[in-house]
């Protein structure tokens, strides 16, 4: 069965992919209040954005554009009005005048593409983590999205939620003095330590496997390694778990510290291959100091199956001996909550270490929880005085805060908490830990005026060249 047909049979036909052009060339202006909004990739991640952007009750979903037919035909059923598109560059051509803003929820190697030319056609941007799959494009979106004014935000939901801005406020007050070294952790394995895989399988019939492929290289499709769910394992593709949870759980300790890009980066890791990132990394990064740390500061990320590993700065109290909650007149929180009766760490989160204590960031929707000499010590003051109210322990609620802010930054309301301006930043420090795992064991050097490293041969993993597709 040919794509036609299985468009026809999927029912989303071939209008909007391939419309004539004098449909796709009307044009029409977007009322004061509504934000008409176009999306790139519709599936998985991207189903989940489209559903939060368009929770916005002023939000117009008028394009919707995947390389998977299946994908398209689920997001169509729920906008029936929008148009559909297989090929963005056709989609934003074609409606230049009826979008307002873009998503971009597609693997990461598409994201700088997708999203660099809708910005140089002046539209507003909200891409997902990483930001990019390349440090040369981190610092190309900040420069193009300064350079036309857009809004911009990226896609990191819980910088949003209540116990990451509880957190951030409570570093900068101090409250465990000044930070000198962040750990930071997840178990997940969005490594391979296997072979590149040999032959071909047939292409899906709902898939454009040479849209999906983008500016990458050309490579023939294998089942169950690209599409639709193991690229972010792949060198080409994606930027392995510290490019997927890395950016999360880094993001409220770099937010809070007001860190800039590290000064040197060593990780200890396997050999490198041409195809799939360690299974297993340790990174260790120093960063200028800044007022909320000391001369320096050190951060160690840990992934993989195990981690992290046994560290004097993890060690936890142990069992909790007492369950009563304290309390002040402003808040209700217990002591104990959310404190693994077991004293394990959480499964993914950050510990920073300060003079005056250490402070555990579970990752997520958990308070953060304070450590002096071995005791967890009460903070609930620390926390009333910043009015946040009760906690928030609700996915469903807190999710959308972070698109709902991006959509009435759009609309004149307010502005972004995770501008481009920030995420470049953020995300060129993650792609120079994953540059790193090229050189296990070395510590790379690395100049943020120059944007080289000092170890040349690094310089050749900070772009890629694009494919003509």
């Amino acid at each position: 069965m040919d794509k036609r047909e299985f468009l026809r049979k999927s029912g989303i036909g071939i209008i909007g992919v391939l419309a004539a052009p004098s449909l796709l060339k009307a044009k029409s202006p977007a009322p004061e209040d509504r934000l008409r909004t176009a999306h790139i990739g519709v599936g998985n991640m991207g189903g989940e954005d489209l559903r939060d952007i368009s929770s916005h009750p002023q939000v117009d979903v008028v394009a919707l554009c995947d390389v998977d037919a299946v994908n398209l035909s689920a997001a169509r059923k729920l906008h029936p009005k929008a148009r559909v598109f297989f090929d963005y560059r056709v989609m934003l051509n074609e409606m230049e005048g009826e979008i307002d803003a873009v998503i971009v929820s597609t693997p990461d190697h598409t994201h700088a593409p997708a999203s660099l030319l809708a910005m140089k056609l002046n539209k507003n941007v909200y891409c997902q983590k990483p930001l990019t799959h390349y440090v040369a494009e981190s610092r190309a979106m900040k420069k193009m999205a300064d350079e036309k004014g857009v809004v911009t935000q990226m896609g990191i939901q819980v910088h949003s939620f209540y116990d990451y801005k509880l957190a951030t406020l409570l570093i900068q007050d101090g409250i465990i003095g000044k930070v000198h070294t962040v750990h930071a952790w997840s178990p997940k394995n969005w490594g391979y330590n296997g072979a590149e895989p040999e032959g071909e399988d047939p292409v899906p019939a709902q898939l454009d496997w040479n849209l999906w492929l983008g500016t990458s290289a050309k490579r023939p499709y294998k089942e169950g390694y690209y599409h639709p769910g193991n690229w972010r394992k792949l060198i080409d593709y994606g930027c392995g778990t510290l490019g997927d949870m890395g950016v999360h759980i880094f993001d409220t300790p770099y937010n809070a510290l007001n860190l800039d890009v590290p000064m040197t980066i060593k990780n200890e890791c396997r050999e490198p291959n041409v195809f799939g990132y360690p299974e297993n990394n340790t990174v260790t990064y120093e960063f200028p100091g800044t007022a909320y740390t000391g001369k320096s500061l050190k951060w160690i990320w840990y992934d993989g199956p195990g981690m992290p590993p046994a560290h004097e700065d993890l060690v936890l109290p142990g069992q909790a001996t007492t369950t009563k909650k304290q309390t002040t007149a402003k808040t209700d929180i217990s002591l104990d909550a959310n404190i693994a009766a077991d004293g394990q760490l959480p499964d993914q989160g950050a510990m920073f270490v300060g003079t005056k204590g250490r402070l555990l960031l579970p990752h997520f929707m958990q308070l953060p929880k304070k450590i002096v000499r071995g005791k967890y010590v009460d903070i609930s003051r620390d926390i009333a005085k910043h009015n946040l109210g009760e906690p928030v322990r609700n996915y469903a609620s807190e999710g959308p805060k972070h698109y709902h802010q991006f959509v009435d930054a759009c609309l004149g309301k307010g502005e972004c908490t995770a501008p481009f301006s920030y995420a470049a930043r953020l995300t060129e420090t993650i792609l120079l830990g994953v540059i790193a795992g090229r050189f296990p064991n070395q510590t790379l050097h690395w100049d943020a005026e120059t944007a080289q490293f000092a170890e040349a041969e690094a310089n050749q993993f900070l772009a890629g060249a694009y494919r003509e597709f």
